[in-house]
């Protein structure tokens, strides 16, 4: 039995400080360290994005999708994979934290100990977006494409609410997926696919 997801669709709350200051990367990641208990994103014009912890539901979804795509990435060597908390610098200013990601283990090794430190300088080559229950989809849609547009091979949106999966590719027009049971990543990531089956349902 599918359980039917109630959508209440919410904006974060953005702080605009430009022109009045202008924050360096590692003073906005200084900030983003003393609000910990915030999710904090940085857009490509420099508003800052506040969001609240994800709900239980969507935590054990998320938590699942992280599982299965590390637990590919260890078996598979040349990469890693990186959680919900991780923040990316882009190249177009922007900084991102995808709800799971993927990076090639021979890009990670030309970061300096310090970058590996802080937010990572460059975008994944694999992204995935979960939508929570307060998650504008046209959002998340956007968010897709800036991942593309700045260098990701490939990106999943995963909205549970309808269960689809849109999928983004450079170059290639959006794919919507209806109820698929499991997709796959293929060539990006050789060998990887999601088991959908068990990723919409929380668990609990």
């Amino acid at each position: 039995m599918v359980k039917a997801l109630t959508t209440v669709e919410s904006r974060p709350v953005v702080i605009r400080l430009q022109p009045v200051f202008d924050v360096t990367e590692d003073k906005f990641f200084e900030f983003c360290q003393l609000n910990a208990e915030w999710r904090i994103e940085r857009t490509a014009q420099g508003e800052v994005l506040i969001m609240p912890p994800t709900g239980g539901e969507t935590g054990s979804r998320d938590a699942e999708i992280i599982t299965q795509l590390r637990t590919w990435a260890r078996q598979d060597g040349t990469g890693i994979a990186f959680g919900s908390s991780t923040g990316f610098a882009l190249p177009n200013g922007a900084t991102r934290s995808p709800d799971a990601s993927w990076v090639e283990r021979s890009r990670l090794e030309t970061l300096t100990t310090e970058q590996k430190k802080k937010f990572l300088p460059l975008c994944p080559d694999f992204v995935i977006e979960l939508r929570s229950p307060s998650d504008r989809l046209d959002d998340l849609k956007e968010k897709l494409q800036e991942y593309i547009d700045n260098g990701a091979r490939l990106g999943w949106l995963l909205d549970p609410i309808s269960r689809r999966v849109y999928v983004y590719l450079p170059g290639s027009p959006v794919e919507c997926l209806d109820n698929p049971q499991n997709i796959s990543a293929d060539p990006v990531l050789p060998g990887f696919k999601l088991d959908l089956a068990r990723a919409w349902e929380p668990g609990f």
